[in-house]
């Protein structure tokens, strides 16, 4: 899950936020940007492309302490949480990490988000549902979540926390040499750890198609524990630059792109998120915001109207967000959402929306792009293949 850079005219913003990593990024040379509300770095002085084949290498470190942190507490915690989602809330294991999409009554993306079940049998962990959501979407969220279910568990903001992402094929190699024990995480799964003497929350997950962890961790100790990963022979920092074409590469939705509140998740080639319990037929099918919309398409995809897919540029030519895709005759069927030449593969690659009848691997379209048509083929995604770790 990641989400969007905030447009507001500087004249008219609000004073920027700064994460606990601030100065941290400041003192490596990062240039800061606005993001989220947020003052953060969109790149080090390596560059881009070089902290993006870095992450795909070794270990890529991002502050991602903008996005939101906050747990539900109590015995019905799962269930009210699941009436907001299309998801199984209820049998998720103690230790598990499952993504959601908080859905509007229309059945469209009001957010992506990643929550943990922490109903640990050890009662002294302190049990609860932990979920982090996108900083963009952040007070937006919390206000749902409280307005919808906050008479039914309590709803506890976790503002004191920073959140950090270390990603890479040597991720691994480097937490557990500060945290022993964490290599025996798997894909999707936490526990709390002492890294570098700091308290943290670690998740085997992250949002790059790489196997890493995210790791939360009060505000108080995040510059300690950033210092001791960027002590470390395979890490090295990385911005929200390399954030988005890494995930683009591995496939995965910008929130604000390629999902908003006016996508379904069936559209956005989601389906793999809705478990079949939640489903047509299954013991607690429906009751989520949205449920007769998302049955209808799960069961009858003949009904939609545009599908989310992968593309590959045939000439090396970048398409960019927003720029329109025509059939090879000339016939406007949709719009590209997220766009870039793909490091890892030296290729421009996108995603977008097109009607249905374009959407099969290899179909040809066209981007315009200042006007002049650039071939495009539909694409399996992801176009990197993903190297999570599942044991």
């Amino acid at each position: 899950m990641s989400d969007t850079p905030s447009h507001a005219p500087a004249a008219t913003a609000a004073p920027l936020l700064k994460t606990p990593l601030h100065d941290l990024h400041v003192e490596l040379g990062a240039r800061m940007v606005p993001f989220a509300g947020y003052s953060m770095p969109v790149q080090y002085p390596a560059g881009l492309m070089a902290e993006h084949l870095h992450t795909r290498a070794a270990a890529g470190l991002f502050d991602v302490s903008h996005m939101g942190q906050l747990r539900l507490v109590g015995p019905a915690a799962a269930a009210a949480l699941e009436s907001l989602l299309p998801v199984d809330v209820i049998d998720l294991a103690p230790g598990k990490q499952r993504y959601g999409l908080l859905l509007n009554d229309e059945g469209g993306i009001i957010d992506d988000l990643m929550f943990v079940n922490r109903n640990y049998a050890d009662a002294a962990n302190g049990g609860d549902i932990f979920i982090i959501v996108n900083g963009a979407c952040k007070v937006g969220d919390i206000a749902h979540i409280q307005e919808k279910i906050g008479h039914l568990c309590n709803v506890i903001p976790l503002p004191d926390l920073a959140l950090l992402a270390l990603q890479g094929p040597e991720a691994v190699t480097t937490l557990q040499r500060l945290a022993p024990g964490v290599e025996q995480l798997v894909f999707m799964s936490g526990g709390r750890f002492t890294v570098a003497g700091c308290d943290c929350f670690v998740t085997r997950s992250g949002y790059t198609g790489e196997d890493g962890f995210e790791i939360s961790v009060p505000a108080a100790q995040a510059d300690t524990l950033a210092r001791a990963l960027l002590a470390q022979p395979e890490v090295k920092p990385v911005g929200l630059g390399a954030r988005n074409s890494l995930r683009l590469e591995a496939g995965l939705c910008l929130y604000g792109n390629d999902i908003d509140t006016t996508t379904t998740p069936v559209e956005a080639g989601l389906n793999w998120a809705i478990q079949k319990v939640r489903r047509t037929g299954g013991a607690r099918a429906g009751g989520f915001p949205g449920a007769a919309t998302i049955l209808a398409q799960l069961d009858n995809p003949a009904t939609l109207t545009r599908k989310r897919v992968g593309l590959i540029a045939l000439e090396r030519i970048p398409v960019r967000d927003h720029t329109a895709l025509h059939s090879t005759d000339g016939a406007p069927i949709g719009e590209v959402t997220s766009g870039l030449l793909g490091p890892s593969i030296n290729q421009p690659v996108a995603m977008g929306y097109v009607a249905p009848e374009f959407a099969a691997i290899g179909t040809r379209v066209n981007a315009l792009v200042r006007g002049k048509p650039v071939a495009m083929q539909v694409a399996a995604m992801p176009f990197v293949p993903t190297r999570y770790y599942r044991g």
